[in-house]
């Protein structure tokens, strides 16, 4: 009786929540398209992340109109702008930029290819970062307001340490890794960085505070030895930040739009937002635009299995739902060639292998050329190792050839809070992935057993892919991870560059002219709050959470343990 209850009551709630939906939907059914005037300006503010694929399509305006562009929309308004002659120019208003250090190259040439057309590009600087001041030096000129503050400092790296927390907590972590440069489980088993750690860290921030330096000394005018000894200065209030060479003047906003009405000789120049023009200029899903090349995005964690239907599935790249995509794409007609797109750390390990595998077979069927995001490393720089071309950014995360695994030992932390265990076993190895006790000798020897199996196996994928003889990768290997930079004069990628180069190798291999336009069309495609909710594959959000509410126990979230193939840290440059 209880739970024809809960379910009779879930299934009210879902009938009204669907009921809103539509009425929502029929809402934005009916809104018109944004119209693009002449003499505008396009208004681009780039904020937040630039996810590599659209998230769940809401039914709520409201919401909807907060979720953000892709890097392919941002990169695609930009290109249309720049031919567009109702667009007269463009400002730039960066804020809160979360992109990665490779994605934020692509914004900034989208931005570079934007201003080659001609037309005027000014930036406008609110309380920026030096996020948000590198893809201001794309423009013409960088204006603040008087009272603003430019956070431009330099870079940073911060890695934490846990080990003494979880002493205190009872906790023991052992961890077994294939390379020393693998050092995942640093952050929960070391107080301090390691050698290692702290040779590769700061190797990535030589190279990324160069690139920096450089691109700001060119935008500037100035050389980067000048640029260094500004930048030991920092930050700046707005007046030092003009003194400096770093802006070119101190005005509010309406004062821009004044300067570019005089600078254009208009009397008015209507305002557009990149978002509005994205919609008024998207094509029809009906129309043909010549040649169709499929750009599988995987991003963020390499997971197994299926995923569990909930809001949050959008995230990572669940084995079984990757390969499903990437047979549609295999047994799709139209379309004629393949970017691989990856944004990973990497993750599972027999995840990794079975997507590659899938992978191979694809590229057997379709030309096919690898796209690096802000971070293809560990399982995410495998799932590359197809032997077609790499294309990365100078500022991706990439390499991290190594395997880790590790489990708690949360005895003495039970201990703390009077909680006993006891394990009954039968087999050698029954209680090696306990949380209860630690491993034997024995144990440990077999756990080796596997991660460098497993190790090796990742050695000769990369040598394959590579096309090179293994004795070349083992020095490269060891878990180390590299800038694209580092990895291109390694020979662990092949070019650099961002989409617009991958789209140019992959239609020279499918023999697609040069000058001949291209659908690049997005796996996986955008799916609907609708589809979570209907789903038939019973993975959808509404037969999840009344499987939950009916208590159904198989229902589990990710199993824990596991062999991986993962970036050794997260890393954020600040």
């Amino acid at each position: 009786m209880k739970k024809f209850l809960i379910g009779l009551v879930a299934g009210a709630v879902l009938a009204v929540l669907t009921g809103v939906i539509l009425l929502f939907a029929l809402a934005r059914a009916g809104a018109s398209v944004p119209e693009v005037r002449k003499h505008s300006v396009l208004v681009l503010n780039v904020q937040g992340p630039a996810p590599e694929r659209a998230p769940m399509a809401i039914p709520f305006p409201g919401l909807q109109k907060q979720a953000p562009l892709t890097l392919q929309q941002i990169r695609n308004t930009l290109a249309a702008a720049a031919e567009d002659s109702r667009i007269e120019a463009a400002v730039l208003f960066p804020r809160g930029v979360e992109a990665g250090w490779g994605k934020m190259q692509e914004i900034r040439s989208g931005l570079l290819g934007f201003k080659k057309s001609g037309k005027p590009l000014v930036a406008y600087l609110r309380n920026p970062s030096a996020r948000e001041y590198y893809l201001a030096t794309a423009a013409d000129r960088i204006y603040m307001s008087r009272e603003d503050f430019l956070n431009l400092k330099g870079l940073r790296i911060e890695a934490m340490y846990l080990r003494d927390t979880l002493d205190k907590l009872g906790i023991e972590v052992e961890i077994e890794s294939a390379g020393k440069y693998k050092d995942a489980g640093d952050t929960l088993s070391r107080t301090s960085m390691s050698p290692e750690t702290r040779e590769v860290l700061n190797s990535l921030l030589d190279e990324l505070y160069s690139h920096l330096l450089e691109t700001i000394a060119e935008s500037r005018g100035q050389s980067v030895e000048r640029v260094r000894e500004t930048m030991d200065d920092g930050p700046f209030l707005a007046k030092q930040a003009v003194d400096a060479g770093l802006a070119d003047g101190l005005l509010y906003e309406d004062e821009i739009f004044e300067q570019l009405k005089a600078e254009l000789g208009r009397d008015e120049l209507p305002r557009i937002t990149h978002r509005a023009y994205s919609a008024a200029t998207a094509p029809s899903p009906l129309s043909s635009r010549g040649s169709k090349i499929a750009m599988i995005v995987g991003s963020g964690s390499i997971l197994p299995g299926s995923g569990g239907g909930g809001l949050g599935d959008e995230e990572g790249i669940w084995a079984r739902t990757f390969i499903r995509v990437l047979r549609q794409v295999k047994d799709d007609d139209s379309v004629k060639g393949v970017i691989l797109r990856i944004d990973s750390p990497g993750g599972d390990a027999i995840a990794s292998d079975e997507i590659l595998r899938e992978v191979r077979l694809l590229r057997q069927e379709k030309p096919m050329v690898v796209s690096m995001s802000d971070t293809a490393a560990s399982g995410g720089y495998y799932m590359a190792m197809t032997g077609d071309p790499i294309i990365a950014y100078p500022n991706t995360f990439t390499g991290s050839i190594g395997v880790i695994y590790g489990k708690l030992v949360l005895k003495g932390l039970y201990d703390k809070i009077g909680l006993r265990k006891e394990i009954l076993t039968r087999g050698r190895y029954a209680a090696i992935d306990s949380d209860y006790t630690p491993m034997t000798e024995a144990a440990r020897a077999k756990l080796r057993e596997g991660i460098d199996a497993i190790y090796e196996g990742f050695l000769d994928r990369v040598a394959e892919g590579r096309n090179r003889e293994r004795e070349e990768i083992e020095p490269l290997a060891e878990g180390r991870v590299w800038l694209g930079v580092q990895a291109h004069r390694n020979g662990l990628v092949d070019e650099l560059g961002g989409l617009d180069r991958a789209i140019e190798i992959v239609k020279e291999k499918a023999g697609i002219a040069a000058e001949e336009t291209v659908q690049v069309v997005t796996f996986p495609r955008q799916r609907s709050f609708w589809e979570y909710l209907m789903d038939q594959n019973g993975s959808s959000l509404l037969s999840s959470t009344m499987r939950k509410l009916m208590g159904g126990s198989t229902f589990s979230a990710l199993k824990d343990g596991g062999i991986l193939k993962i970036m050794p840290y997260q890393l954020e440059v600040r």
